[in-house]
Order: C-alpha cells, then sequence, then structure tokens
C-alpha cells in the first residue's frame, strides 16, 4: 500500500460508522473555509521558507482534498481515483509540447496554447462545436479569489490574446490617469465615483505589478509585513518612554516612525 492509498484508507475509516464523530458530520460545505485556510497557511509557510512546516501544511491540504473526495463518494458523485484519472488526462492533454507534436517552446506560446485548449475544452462540454464563439473568454476566472489575486489573474489571460500594452511607460501613465480621476472624485465629494477610482487605481497598480514581473498579493503582503514590523518596533519605543499607543499625538508617532524607518534594520 503506497501513502497515499493509506491516507485514503484512514480517511473512508474517520467517515465510516464507529469512526471519528466529528468528522462523519462534516459535508464538503462545511469544509470550505478549513480548505481556504490550509491553502492560506501553505502560502504562508513556503513565504516563510520553513521546510518543515511547508511540508507540514502540504499534508494538511491534502487531507481536506482527499476529505472532500471520499464525502463525494459516499454520496455516489466521483471518488479520489476519478479525481486523480481526470487531473492526469488533463495534464497530458493541455501539455502536447511535451506529450504530443506542438511545437511550443517558450513559456509565452504555452501560456496561449493552453488558454486555447481551456476555451476548446469548455465548448466541448457545454456541447457546442469548438469553432463557436458563444461563451466568454474570462468567463473561468474564478470568482473566489482575493480581489487582487482575481485582477491580476484576468489581465494575465486577456495579455495572452494580446490585449496588452507593451511599453511599461503606457502603464504608468495610466496609474497616473487614475490618481488624477480620484483626486477629482475626492474633490466633488461623489462618493460612487470615490468607490469607483480607487477600484481603477488599484487595478491599474497590479497591472503595473504585473508588467514588472511581479506578483500584487506578494507584494501587498510584503509592504503589510513591513508596516507590521515597523509598528510594533515603534510601540515598543513608546513603551520604553514609559507611553503607550493612544495617548500619543500624530506628531511625535511620525517621528518615532521616521527614525525607524531610517535605521538598517526597520523592515525585519
Amino acid at each position: 500500500m503506497t501513502a497515499f492509498e493509506k491516507l485514503c484508507k484512514i480517511v473512508a475509516k474517520l467517515r465510516a460508522p464507529g469512526g471519528c464523530p466529528w468528522d462523519r458530520e462534516q459535508t464538503n460545505e462545511s469544509l470550505l473555509p478549513a480548505l481556504i485556510e490550509e491553502a492560506y497557511e501553505v502560502t504562508g509557510a513556503m513565504r516563510a521558507n520553513d521546510t518543515a512546516n511547508f511540508r507540514e501544511e502540504l499534508g494538511d491540504l491534502l487531507l481536506l482534498i482527499v476529505m472532500h473526495a471520499e464525502i463525494a463518494n459516499e454520496s455516489g458523485r466521483f471518488d479520489i481515483n476519478g479525481v486523480l484519472k481526470e487531473v492526469t488526462e488533463k495534464l497530458i492533454r493541455r501539455h502536447p509540447h511535451v506529450f504530443g507534436s506542438s511545437d511550443a517552446r517558450d513559456s509565452g506560446a504555452v501560456l496561449k496554447q493552453w488558454e486555447s485548449i481551456k476555451r476548446a475544452e469548455r465548448k466541448h462540454k457545454s456541447g457546442r462545436n469548438a469553432d463557436e464563439t458563444h461563451g466568454h473568454y474570462l468567463d473561468d476566472l474564478p470568482l473566489a479569489l482575493p480581489a487582487l489575486m482575481r485582477a491580476q489573474k484576468a489581465q494575465s489571460k486577456v495579455a495572452r490574446v494580446n490585449f496588452d500594452w507593451t511599453d511599461l511607460g503606457d502603464v504608468m501613465a495610466k496609474v497616473e490617469e487614475e490618481i488624477q480621476e480620484l483626486k477629482q472624485a475626492i474633490l466633488e465629494q461623489d462618493r460612487r465615483s470615490i468607490e469607483d477610482e480607487v477600484g481603477d487605481l488599484l487595478f491599474a497598480v497590479v497591472n503595473l505589478a504585473r508588467k514588472c514581473k511581479l506578483d500584487a498579493e506578494t507584494a501587498l503582503q510584503g509592504a503589510t509585513d513591513k508596516f507590521v514590523a515597523r509598528f510594533n518596533r515603534l510601540e515598543d519605543e513608546l513603551q520604553s518612554r514609559g507611553k503607550k499607543l493612544g495617548d500619543v499625538d500624530l506628531a511625535e508617532l511620525d517621528k518615532i516612525w521616521n527614525q525607524i524607518k531610517e535605521t538598517p534594520d526597520a523592515t525585519r
């Protein structure tokens, strides 16, 4: 028995009569928050370069995938073997440059080929001829993604069909244009327009990150981590002076903040 087969049997036993009451009570719906949480914990462990924790969190994520498949199997929808079969066939089908005769070699060509195959698959599933134009290119853009990630994925996908600026200067100009439009909306005190323009500005900044070959979600996470580390140091400095947050005015806080920013380890 392989390690994976052993895991599947353990999960099945936990779900079976006489198994664990908590595991038996779970549904695909009830396990969704845990699935999302574990995916983020995998990300956190990887970004922290914590190998042991990364391995552990991948295991926790895999456990939930097996659990979801076992619950589906109990109602006769599919089982884990069906999941494995489908993803294996998909990998082979979408990599004709590896398993077939396609001559796509660079990553750009491979991504365009991937999108073309996905579109053909969607049309086939819907019963339409692959040459029909019904349906939309971004129909499979996941609604549940975090906003920054979803924005960058949308931009990356349309770039594969040539809807993209080639000059970074144009992207910078778009950011500046959105800032000006936001300033105007603020001057007019139009709350709806302010919300729209903030959204447009965020979308433009995500596009700038993408064009700089950065992941916007990772960049913002880094900026937030840096802010938290600096604010913690500011709080420590206040405590060393016998003061506490909420009792100090902005001028003093700003002075301490700027001193922290200027120190070599300010981002740690």
